[in-house]
């Protein structure tokens, strides 16, 4: 009996010997992911028959969809818990009550950004985080910003000049600082740190390009990202 326990812990001692020669060079091993424990809602605007701006066939319904599942797959990857106000073309609506039925195209649209407030604060988010793009008549405007609602929670302003600076020096297409504005029911209503990012401008035409690419959706998720975990290193932790 003496000899098979002592087989027995030579074996393990062998086999964390191989895990740790393994996983060794991975600094995730050793701590835990910069963003566990932490809970993120991801409001991709718009969606179904709201497109939400447009330019040609080019819809922000479809650009906002594309950013949100990537920006939630890479901060999954960091350890947080993601929330989807909605993961498909249509809206949140038909995402989560598809045999609802309203009179008019309007009373859909409240219903659907009511059923976002549901989910958002349902959720007991720690952040949230709604993608949108813009677009004005002039073709000059361009670059992102990010909004956080003036009179909503304390949090919103210092995440959105967090993912505004990571933008800024991530992106560069931008000057802006982070902006308060009162019109986004979204933010007002968020129990948690609340932010809306406008990331860029399909009025500009090389702009719209540059939001249609895999590789720019990627490069400004990454930016938003990093301003994410700067903001849950400073404030929530």
């Amino acid at each position: 009996m003496k000899k098979w326990l002592i087989i027995l812990v030579l074996f393990l001692i062998s086999l964390l010997a191989v895990v740790y020669g393994t996983k060794a060079s991975d600094i995730g091993f050793f701590l835990p992911k910069p963003m566990s424990g932490v809970k993120i809602v991801i409001d991709p605007g718009h969606g179904g028959i709201d497109g939400g701006a447009s330019s040609g066939d080019t819809v922000e319904r479809d650009i906002t969809l594309a950013m949100s599942l990537k920006l939630e797959k890479k901060l999954k990857s960091q350890g947080a818990t993601v929330v989807m106000t909605r993961s498909k073309e249509g809206d949140a609506i038909a995402e989560h009550r598809p045999d609802e039925d309203f009179p008019t195209t309007r009373a859909r649209k409240v219903a659907d950004l009511l059923l976002r407030e549901e989910i958002m604060n349902n959720s007991e988010a720690d952040l949230v985080i709604s993608l949108h793009v813009n677009a004005v008549p002039e073709e000059r405007w361009r670059g992102a910003q990010v909004f956080y609602h003036a009179d909503g929670h304390a949090g919103g302003e210092l995440l959105a000049k967090s993912i505004q600076g990571s933008i800024r020096e991530k992106i560069g297409n931008t000057e802006r600082e982070a902006l308060a504005i009162k019109q986004v029911y979204i933010l007002k209503k968020a129990n948690a740190p609340a932010v809306l990012v406008e990331t860029g401008f399909l009025s500009n035409n090389e702009e719209r390009e540059l939001l249609k690419s895999e590789k720019y959706q990627k490069e400004m998720v990454e930016a938003i990202s990093e301003g994410v975990i700067e903001f849950v290193e400073d404030n929530i932790y």
